[in-house]
């Protein structure tokens, strides 16, 4: 599910709360990333959400209900791979805004995942397979959770994410101008979950290519790594 959040204040902070069940994940931190990585029965570990040594953050909130339109189609871009081309720094953002705005985009079948990008100048990236992508220059704040923001179905659902969503808006948009790391885990610890569970949180401090994390939204256990 998650939720994914960007923040230009003072400071470029991204956000980063992974909702996952019953999947296999864990974190690796290296000088050029620090990587929450899924473990798939097919591809093994996958590097798929986090932060790089480059500046970029990489967020993929599932859209819910799942939405036909983002199944894969015959000459459409994989949003999982350019994520990762992302996060891996194989592209930049700017490379991934022209691909995206020449092809369409696909998720894989059944599951529809979205693209929650930013890079070091705070400017944001939302790629929704089947829709399009909104570009975002370098937003006071940006928050994607899980229905699509090119509209869609209106059908409550407990995972859908419109609360979250909502809570974290309010917040960010009474957020006061020196916003900080902790501010960035207050709105997070605000719309963590329990129902499908937060099992990570992350902050990425792009000025300090700084990257703060902590577990099964136990906040006292806090570990952080600088990247480069």
């Amino acid at each position: 599910m998650c939720t994914s959040i960007v923040v230009n204040k003072k400071k470029t902070l991204a956000g980063w709360n992974l909702d996952l069940k019953d999947m296999e994940y864990r974190v690796t931190a290296r000088p050029e990333g620090v990587y929450i990585e899924i473990n798939d029965p097919a591809e093994g570990w996958m590097p798929l959400f986090g932060a790089n040594s480059r500046g970029d953050f990489v967020g993929m909130p599932t859209c819910w209900p799942y939405d036909a339109a983002s199944d894969p189609k015959e000459g459409a871009e994989n949003v999982i791979l350019l994520d990762m081309d992302l996060l891996l720094q194989r592209k930049t953002l700017d490379e991934i805004c022209q691909i995206v705005s020449r092809r369409p985009v696909a998720s894989v079948p059944g599951l529809t995942f979205m693209g929650a990008l930013s890079d070091a100048e705070g400017n944001v990236l939302h790629i929704v397979p089947g829709h399009g992508f909104l570009k975002y220059e370098k937003p006071d704040h940006c928050v994607l959770t899980n229905f699509s923001p090119f509209g869609g179905t209106e059908a409550a659902h407990p995972l859908m994410g419109r609360d979250r969503f909502e809570k974290a808006e309010a917040m960010l948009k009474n957020a006061k101008s020196d916003f900080g790391t902790e501010d960035c885990f207050d709105v997070l610890e605000a719309v963590s979950q329990e129902v499908c569970p937060t099992v990570v949180s992350m902050v990425f401090d792009v000025s300090e290519r700084t990257v703060y994390w902590f577990e099964d939204r136990l906040r006292q256990n806090m570990r952080s790594y600088k990247l480069g």
